[in-house]
């Protein structure tokens, strides 16, 4: 994948790394240790780099209902950006994480959300950045400070009721993106109830890049979605996480108006 406005090299990178208008964060992150990806952080990062935790700094608070990584809470949010040096539609953000893109997309989506198209995210991501034998340290970021102002573009969302009253429509695709054997209903490792919405069609976001964290070429990219001929795309995943690796790959095959569930599967099955 070339270098664009949605994805950089670890060559880019390490080329800009000094760069004072570039801020990069570490979404390093495991699903079933949740103080995994801050240990790693702590052990070695790339330098300049400030960690961002799923739990504590991509979500808010498990509720009854939203999911189990529900959508954090929008000044909190802005504030912790602020602090990180990070100014509304100037400072170029950078995310990485360790796992196909399946925390960086995270931060990527949310930063798009909240209205600030510069950011992208690293393509290979720590692992390629290692195997290319760039540097790394254990040194924390130098303090900075910005002013994030979120401007949430609200026509990015749906919500349950939204998926419930659309997904039958003959001009919606309802985009399940969690592995083939989840959406069977075959395996469910996280979630009380297994399966998938109604109508949805599977189109699991780890085919987005390959075994080693990059992404495809663009054209595959493109050829991915030419099925898709729908007005209105709506994606989900188990918690609205991995969602936006699809929403990713959507964007880089021209497909800028998918919408994510953030709640997903996890909301979904929450009022069952």
């Amino acid at each position: 994948m070339k270098d664009t406005d949605l994805v950089v090299s670890n060559k880019w990178l390490f080329e800009n790394l000094n760069h004072p208008n570039i801020a990069i964060f570490d979404c390093r992150f495991s699903l079933a240790n949740p103080q995994f990806g801050k240990q790693q952080y702590q052990t070695s990062h790339i330098p300049g780099s400030y960690y961002l935790d799923l739990n504590q700094d991509l979500s808010s608070t498990v509720q009854k209902h939203g999911g189990r990584h529900p959508l954090p809470n929008i000044e909190e949010f802005a504030d912790k950006l602020s602090a990180m040096g990070v100014n509304s539609g100037q400072t170029f953000v950078i995310a990485y994480d360790d796992s196909r893109l399946a925390f960086a997309s995270r931060l990527w989506w949310l930063l798009r959300y909240l209205g600030h198209e510069k950011v992208a995210v690293l393509d290979g991501g720590f692992s390629g950045w290692l195997a290319s034998e760039y540097p790394v340290t254990v040194e924390g970021p130098d303090r900075r400070k910005g002013k994030f102002i979120p401007q949430p573009q609200t026509q990015m969302i749906v919500d349950r009721e939204t998926v419930k009253n659309r997904k039958d429509s003959l001009q919606t695709a309802l985009i399940d993106s969690r592995e083939n054997d989840r959406y069977q209903g075959i395996r469910e490792p996280i979630d009380k109830i297994a399966g998938h919405i109604q109508g949805a069609i599977n189109y699991p976001w780890k085919e987005v890049t390959d075994s080693h964290g990059y992404l495809l070429p663009q054209q595959q990219q493109i050829n991915r979605w030419l099925q898709l001929e729908k007005q209105e795309i709506m994606v989900y995943c188990g918690s609205g996480v991995t969602a936006c690796v699809n929403l990713l790959s959507l964007e880089l095959a021209g497909i800028n108006k998918a919408k994510l569930y953030p709640g997903s599967w996890s909301d979904w099955i929450s009022y069952e």
